[in-house]
């Protein structure tokens, strides 16, 4: 029988829907991505914030038409939504057949036994304690891969569903690991970004202390050509961990780090760790320790009790600390978050205005950085070539997958997806990089 699988959301559960498909095949089924046509299709789906659950019964109700016209057999649903909304999906959701928890994705093979034999399994297991070990099929590009080093989350943000989705933290063993991506490595990985909730938090469940520099140095042994790191909580952010990002040449030199705010006030009500000079303290650090690194950061505006002054200091100090990546998110309101019980809540069109503004501040930032470029001969990540753009695409170390900008550039020969090249940059446009390649 042939089982499809659809994955949404973050790279994490991306890992998961891999590992469910290695133990389907194991299984003897067939594995597609085109649900047309197949006896069953899987969706792991993200329950986050309202956009990602919108587009998660989106594609329910799309596969759900596919059933209706006789093109699918089965639907099962798994992930985040099926955790957080687990009696809703059974019974306002007809069309779906069955459903799994995120501490049930290896209950995989025998939920699709199941429903392809006409039951309606529904398994949540302990969200605590899941296997992360277990083999997957690498869905990447070949020459990219995630590593996920733990699962959940204890840092208990005031407006994250995560840790009642995914569980406490807990980090994956040493051993487990570098057997992981030993076997990445031999497969022809070039580039392996290293994934977790918080992954600066990675070992101190385990080994009773943080571990994270001691895994990069591993990690570094191996062949690979970049090793990139999502995401870094800045009190977390050690001085061990800055001499191995510094010294070590295979980690690239780009480090996201989720700050959310900048107002102390707002900060504390998030629960956020850490104040304004925690934040500007560990920026000053890694600024003078990693030369020509480039942080990436995530805002979120309109919080509860965000008024004019709280937002006008987050727009004066944001663009000083010179970020040249950020994503600048509206707040959603997530029931069950003590957030959403909180007072002076901030109008949703107030918020999406923020959410621009600031944005637009910061993108003056993200150029400067670009025409800081002009003349300079940067390593590049070839991608393919791109037919309307009529040139090559790729990414550099200031540009991680999917949410960063791209380089496009000329060669005269034929350049092989997951090439490393050297191109000259000659232009911008429109937030990326344009340039040639140099012989």
């Amino acid at each position: 029988m042939k089982i499809a699988f659809i994955s949404l959301g973050c790279a994490k559960n991306l890992v998961n829907t891999e590992q469910m498909m290695a133990l389907v095949r194991e299984a003897g089924y067939e594995i597609t991505g085109d649900p047309e046509g197949a006896d069953a299709a899987v969706l792991n789906t993200c329950g986050f914030i309202d956009a990602a659950k919108s587009e998660a019964i989106d594609h329910i109700l799309e596969l759900a038409q596919l059933k209706q016209q006789g093109k699918l057999g089965k639907l099962l649903v798994a992930g985040c939504l099926s955790q957080r909304y687990q009696d809703e999906i059974c019974t306002e959701l007809p069309e779906v057949d069955g459903v799994l928890g995120t501490g049930s994705y290896t209950d995989i093979v025998p939920a699709l036994e199941e429903v392809l034999s006409g039951g309606h399994p529904a398994r949540f297991g302990d969200i605590d304690h899941t296997d992360e070990d277990g083999a997957r099929i690498v869905t990447t590009p070949p020459y990219t891969a995630y590593l996920k080093i733990a699962e959940g989350c204890d840092n208990r943000c005031a407006y994250c569903v995560i840790p009642s989705l995914r569980g406490r933290y807990r980090s994956r063993t040493m051993e487990s690991l570098l057997s992981e991506a030993k076997g990445l490595a031999g497969s022809g990985v070039k580039e392996l970004l290293v994934v977790a909730q918080d992954i600066t938090r990675y070992g101190t469940d385990l080994y009773g202390r943080r571990r994270l520099a001691d895994l990069l140095e591993e990690l570094c042994k191996l062949p690979f050509h970049w090793i990139r790191l999502h995401y870094l909580y800045p009190d977390e952010i050690d001085e061990a961990l800055i001499d191995v990002i510094a010294r070590q040449r295979k980690i690239v030199k780009y480090l996201d780090i989720p700050i959310q705010h900048l107002n102390d006030k707002i900060l504390k009500s998030m629960h956020r760790r850490g104040d304004q000079a925690l934040i500007e303290g560990v920026v000053k650090r890694l600024r003078a320790h990693i030369p020509g690194v480039v942080l990436r950061t995530s805002i979120i505006v309109g919080f509860p009790g965000e008024g004019e002054a709280e937002f006008e200091e987050l727009c004066r100090l944001l663009p000083a600390y010179g970020f040249e990546r950020a994503g600048v998110f509206p707040f959603s309101c997530e029931e069950g978050t003590p957030a959403a019980d909180m007072p002076d809540q901030v109008d949703p069109e107030v918020a999406r205005q923020r959410a621009e503004r600031l944005m637009e501040l910061q993108s003056r930032v993200m150029d400067a950085w670009n025409e800081d470029r002009l003349g300079e001969t940067l390593e590049v990540l070839c991608e393919g070539f791109d037919p309307n753009m009529g040139c090559y695409m790729g990414r550099s170390y200031a540009d991680s997958v999917e949410i960063d900008n791209h380089v496009y550039f000329t060669a005269a020969g034929l350049i092989p997806a997951g090439e490393f090249v050297n191109v000259r940059i000659t232009g911008t446009q429109d937030g990326d990089l344009t340039g040639e390649i140099e012989e």
